[in-house]
């Protein structure tokens, strides 16, 4: 069990928490988070392009002249892939690029981003994290308290309508809610905020 510092939003230690090392000291496996950040990106993709098959395109009914003595090559239609305005060819059309991995996968990808985390002390974890009114100064000021980096992830246990708000408009920085985590804003921020009751929550889920 490794034991780490847990801090309060002005930066002071409060408390120590012991991280459960089935969670968050396991052997990081890259493998699974590459499997898992490219299942992310690809359901990510809307697969709303289409083009126009012969089919599809307007006119080209007509054969544009007659099959032999023209001395040109034999055409049925001007809307066939050769011609200008004509049909695409093996164009993209509307798909779903999304894919299903293993649940025994997922869980050892998102064990091994959260260990690598710990691993390379890009783990703070906070007391607590909330405001009285939506105020962007005062989120700024509590990163700067607990020295992040340039890309903070947040993680809450619970919704909070003024941190949420609080958040967005700072560069950089982003929140989640614990239940909606992923490999891949794990491994996309440079420091990862969780709070205590979300540290909890993970264990819970994924010892």
């Amino acid at each position: 069990m490794k034991n780490i510092s847990v801090l309060d939003m002005s930066g002071k230690k409060v408390s120590e928490i012991e991280l459960n090392e089935a969670v968050f000291g396991i052997e990081p496996n890259t493998s699974a988070m590459h499997l898992m950040v490219v299942n992310y990106l690809a359901n990510q993709r809307q697969g709303t392009h289409s083009t126009l098959t012969r089919a599809e395109v307007r006119g080209g009914g007509r054969k544009p002249w007659r099959q032999k003595g023209t001395g040109r090559a034999r055409q049925g239609s001007t809307r066939a892939p050769q011609w200008y305005h004509g049909g695409i060819a093996f164009g993209p059309k509307p798909r779903t690029y999304g894919f299903s991995v293993n649940k025994k996968v997922r869980k050892l990808a998102m064990k091994s981003a959260l260990s690598s985390k710990v691993a390379n002390e890009g783990l703070i974890v906070v007391d607590n994290v909330s405001l009285d009114n939506i105020k962007t100064k005062e989120m700024v000021k509590v990163f700067e308290a607990l020295n992040t980096k340039k890309k903070v992830l947040l993680v809450l246990a619970d919704k909070d309508d003024n941190v949420f708000k609080s958040v967005r408009n700072i560069e950089g920085a982003k929140t989640i809610l614990v239940n909606t985590l992923n490999v891949y804003d794990i491994l996309n921020c440079d420091t990862l905020i969780l709070t205590k009751d979300a540290v909890v929550k993970l264990e819970e889920v994924y010892a």
